[in-house]
Order: structure tokens, then sequence, then C-alpha cells
């Protein structure tokens, strides 16, 4: 299966949408807003870098796919850390990331997004064995 194709075109395509909005937002919260929640706008800084990382990667031929790997399992270990400290936690946060509450704030896409990319970059891996 081609990456520029069907599933994955579909995936690298929201990577990217994520890509966008997480840095536009974390851009604005660290230029205007940092010392509300200074926490909750570096970690959606982190958020967009990873989002950044992951289209890339995920874009990109084989040879990308350990870097597409490490990127969606930080990511998915980014969520499930901050959503359960944004829970557990909330006075660490000022105000939300985007990873806070498991994504909640983007209708839990950022909970389910590594899921599938990491079941789509298994299906890679298996392919081109």
């Amino acid at each position: 299966m081609k990456k520029s194709m069907g599933v994955g075109r579909v995936l690298v395509a929201v990577y990217g949408v994520f890509a966008l909005s997480a840095s536009a937002r974390a851009g604005y919260q660290l230029i205007r807003e940092f010392d509300q929640a200074p926490v909750a706008y570096l970690l959606s800084a982190v958020a967009a870098v990873v989002y950044i990382v992951a289209t890339f990667s995920l874009a990109q031929p084989a040879k990308y796919h350990a870097l597409a790997l490490l990127a969606v399992r930080f990511e998915l270990a980014g969520v499930i850390i901050v959503g359960l400290l944004s829970i557990l936690m909330p006075e660490l946060f000022g105000h939300p990331s985007v990873w806070s509450g498991f994504g909640v704030g983007y209708g839990f896409i950022p909970l389910v997004l590594p899921v599938l990319g990491l079941i789509w970059l298994r299906g890679q891996s298996a392919g081109t064995k």
C-alpha cells in the first residue's frame, strides 16, 4: 500500500491539520498569554512539534518509518500523561492544552489519532517484509 493513497493520505492530512492548528494556537498563546498558563502553553507547543514531525515522517518513504513510529508513540504517551495529569492535578494547568483531558477540546482526536497512526504504521511495516 502506498502512503500517498487511501488511509495513509487521510492520516497524513489529519496530522497536517493538527500540526497547523496546534502550531497556530501554541504560537499565539506563547506570544500573547504565556504568563497565564505557562505549563499548558508549553505543552501545546510540544504537541505542535510532535504533530509536525509526525506529519513529515508519515508522508515520507519507508526510511522515515522509525521516526514516524517514535513521534506517534511519543504523541500517545503525551496524550495519556497530560490527560491524566490534567484530570488528577488540574492545578498544574491554568488553561487547557491540546492534550488536556485526553484531547477533549478537539473531540478526543488527539487520543484516537496516535492509535490509528500506530495501527497504520504496523500495517506499513508488515507490507514491506
